[in-house]
């Protein structure tokens, strides 16, 4: 008798984990490049620097949820499936972004304006929690075993992909209209497109059935943190300086630049694409040499290149020259996408089959929600706080240095697990 249920081909398989991740980073990503606009409709006060980290602090507040949002998709991808689970995040993205799109402002509603904001960030970051993480998963246990990261980088890449299309749909609109119609309305048109092109992402992912590992345990959330805490602990640790180098980079470089370096926000795009142009190029290259050379080698590189070269990069990105900062910002997209690509594989290899959805969700999220995600806050609140204007390169190598300790002394290589 023939098969009834027939295994999509392997370009297929990546583009179901690339698509939605792509639409839904979009939508949680576009929010960083509006916050200063987002700053003066939502969180008006008389300092323009604490109006801005009070929008970074909404932003944080998406991440924060992350952690919970990778327990609750994570459990449904150990019980039910992988692509249940990233069929569901989907939806769950493109909903609150609609509604973004329509919130009223401060100076229509008052602090309502500011709670309905964050209360949709919330569900934004419930939602990212369970889908990046699922997606790697996915794409690595459908690949051939030396092909891991060559395959899952492409969820990793899709990501990206859509930071990069919020970018360039903010320098768009930015380009295309005036400040003050900007301001008035522009910044809802990029919420608008985002949700809508997220139900497309879902469209996909329900139509297409690949089968995954399921029901290895029965309550794969208790197990996590009783007899695989220690896996969960190593992955948190090992994702810290990667993940707050990049949404420095990326995110908060955007306001950086338009608020400290004094260039326009349709510069401070441009640059930033520019870069996430680089990053895209360099990700499946670094997963191809993790795949050939080991991940802990790429890694190794990368980490410590963070470690040693964020502060005299962060002095290039500091000036007024559009290609000094440009330079400092390539050289960081380099450092990122290596270690992007490095680490994909080893994320999901490093956590046990049984829990992989669960515990790989909760650390990732935790590592990045209470460290990625706040970097944008912290980034202002130390520039801020100590006048230094320099200040979050430190926060960058502090973060890179705890990554590089614990892949010294707690990874090994290979770690794999089947």
């Amino acid at each position: 008798m023939p098969n009834k249920t027939t295994q999509p081909s392997l370009f297929k398989i990546i583009i179901i984990g690339l698509i939605g991740n792509m639409m839904e980073w979009y939508d949680f990503a576009v929010y960083g490049y509006f916050a200063t606009i987002i700053a003066k409709l939502f969180f008006p006060m008389t300092d323009p620097a604490v109006s801005l980290i009070a929008s970074f602090g909404a932003f944080a507040a998406g991440f924060l949820m992350r952690p919970l949002g990778g327990l609750v998709f994570g459990r449904i991808g150990d019980l039910v499936g992988r692509q249940k689970a990233m069929t569901l995040s989907v939806i769950a993205m493109a909903l609150p972004t609609i509604l973004m799109a329509f919130l009223p402002t401060y100076e229509t509603v008052g602090v309502a304006a500011p709670i309905l904001l964050i209360a949709l960030r919330m569900l934004q970051g419930l939602s990212v929690g369970g889908e990046y993480t699922s997606s790697l998963i996915f794409l690595a246990e459908s690949a051939p075993k030396n092909r891991r990261a060559f395959t899952a980088v492409w969820g990793a890449w899709g990501a990206s992909a859509g930071i990069l299309l919020g970018s360039g749909v903010g320098l768009l609109v930015s380009s295309m209209l005036e400040d003050t119609q900007l301001l008035n309305w522009g910044w809802r048109l990029p919420f608008a497109i985002g949700g809508l092109v997220a139900l497309s992402g879902w469209w996909i992912r329900s139509h297409m059935h690949v089968e995954t590992p399921v029901g290895l345990t029965t309550n794969p959330v208790k197990d996590v943190f009783t007899s695989y805490r220690r896996d969960v602990l190593r992955v948190a640790l090992l994702n810290i300086g990667n993940g707050v180098a990049f949404y420095t980079t990326f995110v908060y470089a955007v306001s950086y630049i338009r608020n400290v370096d004094k260039l326009s926000e349709s510069i401070a795009l441009e640059l930033n694409t520019l870069a996430m142009l680089v990053l895209l190029l360099i990700m499946p290259l670094s997963a191809w040499l993790s795949d050939r050379y080991g991940r802990k080698n790429i890694l190794l590189i990368s980490t410590s290149l963070l470690t040693v070269m964020a502060i005299p990069l962060f002095e290039l990105i500091h000036s007024s020259n559009e290609y000094h900062i440009l330079i400092g910002e390539i050289l960081f997209a380099v450092m990122v996408g290596m270690g992007s690509g490095g680490i994909v594989a080893l994320n999901v290899e490093l956590m046990p089959v049984a829990v992989r959805c669960t515990g790989l969700a909760f650390a990732y999220n935790a590592s990045i929600g209470l460290f990625g995600g706040t970097s944008p806050l912290i980034a202002a609140w130390l520039i801020n706080y100590t006048g230094n204007q320099i200040a979050p390169a430190y926060w960058v190598v502090t973060a890179a240095s705890i990554s590089l300790l614990t892949l010294i002394f707690w990874i090994k290589e290979p770690p794999y697990q089947e």
